[in-house]
Order: C-alpha cells, then structure tokens, then sequence
C-alpha cells in the first residue's frame, strides 16, 4: 500500500437513510477521499469507544459533489454505535484503502452481488453505463436495497431472491449461467459470500472470462493486526497466505484460492 495514496481526516454525515433492516447508508462529505477513491476500494473508520477501526466497503464517489456514499449492516457493537449516529456528526476515517477492481473502459461488465456484497457493485458497475449488467441476490423482498441506484447508472439489472418475494427465485449464479450464454462481457466483478464467490467463478472459467472478486466480507481491523482474513492465494505457482485488508479486498479469481 503506497503511503501517500490515502488521507486521514474528519468528515461529517450529510446525509443518513435506513434502507432496510440493520442496513444503513451514509453520506459524507469527504472531498479529498472522494477525488482518490477507485471502485472496490474501502474506508477505515473509527467509532468512539472502540479500539479497533471499522472497514467499510466504499459504495459511491462523487469527485463533483465532494462526497463519499458507505452502505453498511449492524454485524456487533461498533457498527451499532455506527448506526445511530445523527446526521451531522464527524466521523474520522482513513482512506481510501486497498486494491480495487480494475476497470476497463469501452468494455463490458457484469457485477455480481450477494446480500452487503452489493453495495460496492455499484461503484464498480457506474464507469459501464449501458454496456453494464448488475445481478443482485438477497434472502427476501424486505432486504432488496440500491435497485434504483444501479437503474440511475444506466445498468440491465436482475434481481434475485432466496423466496422469490422480488425479481427471480433462486441464486444469482443462476441467472449469470443464462446471461453468459448469450452475452460475453469483457470482465465479471463479484462481492458476496463464498459459495456464491466460487459460482461465479466457475461460470467465468468456463466461459473464459475475466473474474475479479472482493473478499470484504473477510475483514477484521482493515490493517493487518487481527489477522483473520488470511486468504489462500497463488503467485508463480505458489500457494501463500495472503491479507485482504493488504493485497485486496479486490482479487483476480485465478490468484485467489475460494
């Protein structure tokens, strides 16, 4: 990680919603951050009364309107003393961290989220425009969140659920299966639990496309201290242990072992 590439400040909350149960989205202001920021990149936040900083995917950057979007779920203590600060309130953050996903401009992307895999889809999926297809996947209706979003950034969305409540039943890997069968994008992004991480994959190889992966979900402390998001990686043929908060969250899929 370079050093210089990030920025440590205090930003206020500009704007605060609840998008569905325990899932809130905030609004920053946060104009050097957002000048810096890359799609798939993270914040580390730091909430009063607790140690260690909170990672939190980036969800948006808007360089024009100096801010920073973070979506985030109530997982434990500090996240819920996330929660309920008011609009208005500082925050202190460093970022932006980690690597990203790589964007290809003039090609054609699809992202692939699963539950808070989604929110950094967004980023991710707003360079495409059109020529992006996003495919999200939650357990019901009542945890669907950013559909609009994505619409707004001129992607094809599908939408899937676990019961069928909104969009499609079933999982999203099936729904990718369908697309690539007559689409082949340039590249496929994808954030979400493992098993749905491995789906894509496997869809990708077998199509020969491109895959990149965020790991996200594995972060403890973002810096390398808690050392719980050790991840099995290959460089030259060779099996290491690699860290998500360092050498991610964002990985090519053929350099990360599921």
């Amino acid at each position: 990680m370079n050093p210089v590439s990030f920025f440590h400040g205090v930003y206020p909350i500009l704007r605060k919603r609840a998008l569905a149960k325990e899932i809130y989205d905030l609004t920053l202001h946060a104009p050097d951050i957002a000048m810096a920021a890359q799609p798939g990149q993270f914040v580390h936040i730091r909430v009063d009364g607790f140690q260690l900083r909170r990672p939190i995917s980036i969800c948006e950057a808007d360089p024009c309107r100096s801010t920073l979007r973070i979506v985030f779920e109530v997982r434990g203590d500090g996240t819920k003393a996330l929660s309920q600060l008011p609009e208005g309130a500082l925050l202190d953050l460093l970022g932006p961290l980690g690597k990203g996903f790589d964007i290809l401009p003039g090609g054609k992307a699809v992202a692939v989220g699963g539950g808070i895999g989604v929110p950094p889809m967004l980023a991710a999926i707003q360079p495409y425009g059109n020529d992006g297809t996003v495919i999200c996947g939650f357990r019901s209706a009542t945890a669907v969140i950013l559909q609009e979003d994505f619409v707004r950034a001129g992607a094809q969305t599908l939408l899937c659920t676990d019961d069928g409540t909104a969009g499609r039943k079933g999982f999203v890997t099936a729904a990718l299966d369908e697309l690539l069968r007559t689409e082949k994008p340039d590249i496929i992004y994808a954030c979400g639990p493992q098993p749905m991480l491995k789906g894509v994959v496997a869809l990708a190889q077998a199509h020969s496309i491109r895959c990149q992966v965020s790991l996200e979900e594995r972060m403890g402390c973002g810096v390398g201290a808690c050392l719980v998001c050790g991840c099995k990686a290959v460089k030259d043929g060779e099996e290491y242990i690699a860290h998500v908060c360092k050498d991610g969250p964002v990985f090519d899929s053929d350099a990360v072992i599921l």
